[in-house]
């Protein structure tokens, strides 16, 4: 059975643009790592847990709040890894700025013996949608472009622009 993840993409206006939130994974092997390198926030979870409540559990875990609206169910889309990932987009104005990531420790630097604790995520910014399709891990691209061809519907291009 294939490891699954669950995780939001938050999305707003600005200007007459789509922007998307993305996430930046905390920890060594990322810190140089910033084309390719960001993800939707979300988090693995169990077959027994259903994946829309595991989205907005991991959400809180890894940005340190909740996140209500109306969520739009996206294709679950299959990693690179064999990873599956389960995700929904949602009408949000997270400020990156009230970031609160949860932790993990490792050994750092390798068979040095030392645990170093880092922050699961260790930033958040918004793009716009062109500029996200490069910030992106690859697997991911396909829920940017689920999310342009939803913004193109005249009644999804109302609900994002006119509310």
């Amino acid at each position: 059975m294939p490891k699954k993840s669950a995780g939001l993409l938050l999305f707003r206006a600005v200007a007459g643009t789509v922007e998307v939130l993305l996430v930046h994974p905390g920890g060594p092997f990322w810190t140089k790592r910033d084309e390719g390198g960001w993800s939707i926030p979300k988090g693995e979870f169990s077959d027994d847990e259903d994946p829309m409540h595991a989205a907005l559990r991991e959400f809180k875990e890894e940005m340190g709040e909740a996140v209500t609206g109306d969520f739009i169910a996206l294709q679950p889309r299959r990693q690179a890894g064999g990873k599956v990932v389960y995700a929904w987009a949602v009408k949000s104005d997270f400020d990156p700025t009230r970031l609160r990531s949860n932790t993990f420790s490792m050994e750092w630097p390798p068979r040095s013996g030392p645990q170093q604790v880092f922050p699961e995520i260790d930033r958040a910014a918004w793009f716009p949608v062109h500029v996200a399709r490069i910030k992106i891990l690859k697997g991911q691209v396909g829920f940017l472009d689920e999310l342009q061809g939803k913004s193109s519907d005249p009644q999804f291009h109302r609900a994002i622009f006119h509310r």
